[in-house]
């Protein structure tokens, strides 16, 4: 019995191993623009039956303001954050797993009438983050890896696709550093054309002797870097557990992301956050204090607490878990939603009475900082403290409509406004 399960093991780590071999001599050849794959059928997700009948079952549950209107735009599994092509009606959407998606509205309906995996000649691993340079480069940013896409929009039909590595395998944080938890990388290029790249730290809390090392990768916190070389890498910002969406105000440059907090520390402490980074430098706070609340763990609340901390925009109720925001561009919603972000609470898993599960809509004053937060789309969250489904990310269309994942229905839902009451 012994000898057999050494045979069994020795077996999957060969078979492993031959993967792995197999990953690195295809991305060698798309990088080449050479051919690695002699399949050029790609399955799609079906877009019809029970299930998706089922999903817009659950759609009528969720409550919006008078005028707006909800349906289902899309069935992606474990669908995560998404990148909205700039030229084409389609999307590309990220997945904690080994995925990305290719959704595409062919008929321009607004209901996606294909979905499919993108550069299935690559193995990805955790590609949460996808995002656009502003010559319609897709960026894909994964646990440890970032790649690039050139005009992925155009030539995503067949599974060999163009590919140029920014960031290689291992060298976006330390191999030693790696963890299953935070791992979830966002991104977004801003006005001055870097890709800006959050990472989340592994711990609940992160002990003393992680700090420099951290300060110094980036590591819970925000690093931006040339978006085609990974050239010019610096740390952005420090001070952060675990950002899992940004986006910056095109009115302002400003850059604006959310904050997940300690678990463990009851069900109303610590508040989330959304905060806003107005210069290069900015310390948000963490370990040494997280919303309004101070840290015990390691001994951090016996500290002097730095002077240098810039506070939360948006005290967010405690561990709802918000996630990814956007800027509302679009001119179809009604002048009270221009120019403020909707942002996506995936809800809470250590709360004794479950929260979030929605979508948030927050103002903005004159001078660029938050005005008021509220709830714009709810109802994921049921009456008995059930799921019915949970936000990730949001995104606004070309035509001002505004698209919101979810991982747990494996679903992306469209906002249409029309000026009707419901």
């Amino acid at each position: 019995m012994k000898q057999l399960s050494k045979l069994v093991l020795t077996a999957t780590a060969a078979a492993a191993l031959c993967v792995g071999v197999a990953q690195a001599q295809n991305i060698e050849k798309l990088k080449q623009m050479k051919v690695a794959t002699t399949d050029l059928n790609i399955p799609v997700v079906p877009q019809a039956g029970k299930n998706a009948d089922a999903i817009r079952a659950n759609l009528a549950r969720v409550k919006l303001p008078a005028g707006f209107k909800i349906d289902l735009f899309a069935v992606v599994p474990d669908a995560r954050h998404m990148a909205v092509a700039p030229s084409t009606n389609m999307l590309f959407v990220g997945t904690r797993k080994t995925t990305v998606w290719a959704v595409t509205d062919r008929n321009s309906d607004g209901v996606a009438d294909e979905v499919k995996t993108f550069a299935p000649s690559l193995k990805f691993t955790n590609p949460n983050g996808v995002c656009w340079t502003k010559d319609g480069f897709l960026i894909v940013a994964e646990h440890n890896r970032i790649l690039n896409f050139p005009a992925a929009e155009f030539f995503y039909e067949g599974p060999d696709v163009a590919v140029i590595e920014v960031v290689p395998q291992g060298k976006l944080i330390p191999v030693e550093e790696e963890s299953y938890n935070h791992g979830a990388r966002v991104c977004k290029v801003g006005p001055d054309g870097m890709l800006y790249v959050s990472l989340g730290q592994p711990f609940n809390v992160q002990p003393r002797d992680k700090i420099k090392l951290y300060n110094d990768v980036g590591i819970g916190g925000m690093v931006r870097m040339n978006a085609f070389d990974g050239s010019k890498r610096e740390v952005y910002a420090t001070g952060i557990r675990n950002s899992v969406g940004h986006d910056f105000n095109p009115k302002d440059g400003t850059l604006w992301f959310t904050d997940n907090q300690t678990d463990g520390m009851g069900d109303d402490i610590p508040t989330g956050e959304i905060n806003r980074i107005t210069k290069a430098g900015q310390f948000f706070g963490y370990p040494w204090k997280q919303g309004r609340t101070r840290m015990t763990d390691f001994g951090y609340d016996k500290d002097p607490l730095p002077a240098n901390i810039t506070d939360p925009q948006v005290y967010t109720v405690a561990h709802a878990a918000d996630l990814g925001m956007a800027f509302y561009t679009g001119k179809q919603f009604p002048a009270k939603y221009q120019g403020g972000f909707f942002s996506a609470q995936h809800g809470s898993w250590n709360r004794t009475k479950p929260v979030g599960a929605q979508v948030l809509f927050t103002s903005l004053k004159a001078d660029g900082t938050a005005d008021k937060t509220e709830p714009f789309a709810e109802g994921w969250l049921d009456e008995t403290g059930l799921y019915r489904g949970r936000p990730v990310d949001v995104a606004v269309m070309k035509d001002g409509s505004l698209l919101i994942s979810d991982d747990f229905a494996g679903a992306i839902y469209r906002v249409t406004y029309s000026g009707d009451a419901k």
